[in-house]
């Protein structure tokens, strides 16, 4: 099996170990093989690359990863092999790790607040250009510290009411419609390439919510009077849990297709994403142990301090889950719901699901948690000292598929 220590700068714990064992294709054959006392995390390559692939061919423009949702280096790895060649960075140390990896990607800073200090490394040390804005004083900074540089791509965040989306991003970053216009007829007179920028929320369940921001977008471009290079619709692309199975992904696109062509916008403009969730989730599972039992609890080796802060009270994301008895036998086909404890000494690290699993399960037994590739690893802390975990590479299915995704070969079959 081909294993990965994956810990980087932009990943504070390395508590990652090596397998003993060769390649084997499956989790089930590797968990009762190698009997994993620490969590094991486990990297679908082949189902990265493949996602990567699959979104570059619906999305006509430039597919932007979205580095803070798995900077893995092999999860980058995979999705460069997909086809990925552009990256959105949200700190410095992403913008390091990725032309560590690859000298040609083209990455863009899309925080739209930056210290100095990672604006100036960015742009002469890294060779980024484009950097996101959302207030006058943000694009002073930019323009200080790149020494009023005269080849930058300067791109305006729009601020979106409210959304239904799973996660609501409207609260923190964005100008209001008139505030952006403004900027965007300031940056005009600066930058050579200028865009607008907007994001619907992370996991979001509804096409429509893509054309309502194109057509604000529309109303900001046509206050600014001018044109623009650049139009981003950010992120939010979602992916199937047990409880939501999503509009498959042609439907995002085609209505993301539907507003643009209502905007009249010059032929050379690009269009850009920023996917994370959707090409990355299903590229890694975790595999839990079950450490006690009480009733419908069970306490498990990792929990909201680790690779289950999305399965939390704040949050509360059901993931898919299946399992493997301890003595590898046949379990009872009755399923029950149980909620999961951590291991760490706080009551908040619980994770109350439901999760359906076979009504005998017991301490010994293991759990496969699906769909963590979005912020599993990314989120994880060292808290209480749960910081130790195996990583390894697999090439099964994810437990999961969401719709739209599969490659063409899987589609025609």
């Amino acid at each position: 099996m081909n294993v990965v220590r994956y810990r980087a700068a932009a990943v504070p714990v390395d508590r990652a170990r090596r397998s003993r064992y060769p390649v084997l294709p499956d989790v089930s054959r590797l968990v009762l093989t190698e009997r994993p006392d620490d969590p094991l995390h486990c990297l679908r390559p082949r189902v990265l690359a493949e996602s990567a692939a699959r979104f570059v061919e619906l999305f006509s423009g430039d597919v932007l990863y979205a580095v803070k949702c798995n900077p893995q280096p092999a999860v980058l790895r995979a999705l460069w092999k997909g086809g990925l060649r552009h990256f959105d960075a949200a700190s410095l140390n992403e913008v390091r790790l990725v032309r560590g990896l690859f000298p040609a990607a083209v990455i863009h800073f899309m925080h739209p607040i930056k210290t100095r200090s990672a604006i100036r490394q960015a742009y002469f040390q890294y060779g980024v250009r484009d950097f996101v804005l959302d207030a006058a004083e943000e694009l002073d900074k930019i323009l200080a510290e790149t020494d009023d540089a005269t080849d930058l791509g300067l791109i305006v965040r729009l601020a979106l009411p409210k959304g239904k989306a799973v996660y609501d991003l409207s609260g923190k970053f964005g100008a209001a419609p008139d505030e952006a216009a403004a900027l965007l007829r300031k940056c005009r007179h600066l930058a050579p390439k200028i865009g607008i920028s907007f994001h619907v929320g992370s996991q979001c369940l509804e096409p429509e919510a893509y054309e309502r921001a194109l057509a604000l977008a529309g109303e900001v471009l046509a206050m600014a009077g001018v044109d623009i290079d650049v139009l981003d619709v950010g992120g939010g692309f979602p992916v199937s849990y047990p409880a939501e199975v999503p509009p498959p992904l042609d439907a995002f696109i085609e209505a993301i297709d539907r507003g643009v062509a209502k905007l009249n916008l010059p032929a050379a403009c690009r269009l850009w994403s920023e996917p994370g969730r959707a090409l990355a989730a299903p590229g890694e599972s975790i595999v839990v142990r079950v450490i006690a039992r009480k009733n419908g609890a069970l306490y498990v080796n990792d929990g909201i301090y680790g690779a289950l802060s999305d399965a939390g009270a704040s949050i509360g994301f059901r993931f898919p889950v299946r399992l493997i008895g301890a003595d590898g036998g046949e379990r009872n086909d009755e399923l029950r719901a149980f909620e999961f404890f951590g291991p760490t000494c706080d009551s908040a690290d619980r994770m109350k699901g439901p999760f359906l699993l076979p009504a005998d399960t017991r301490e010994g037994d293991w759990i496969e948690i699906g769909q963590l590739g979005a912020y599993g690893t990314a989120l994880r802390t060292g808290f209480n000292g749960f910081d130790q975990t195996l990583t390894v590479e697999v090439e099964d299915r994810p437990l999961l598929e969401t719709p739209g995704y599969l490659p063409a070969a899987m589609r025609a079959a």
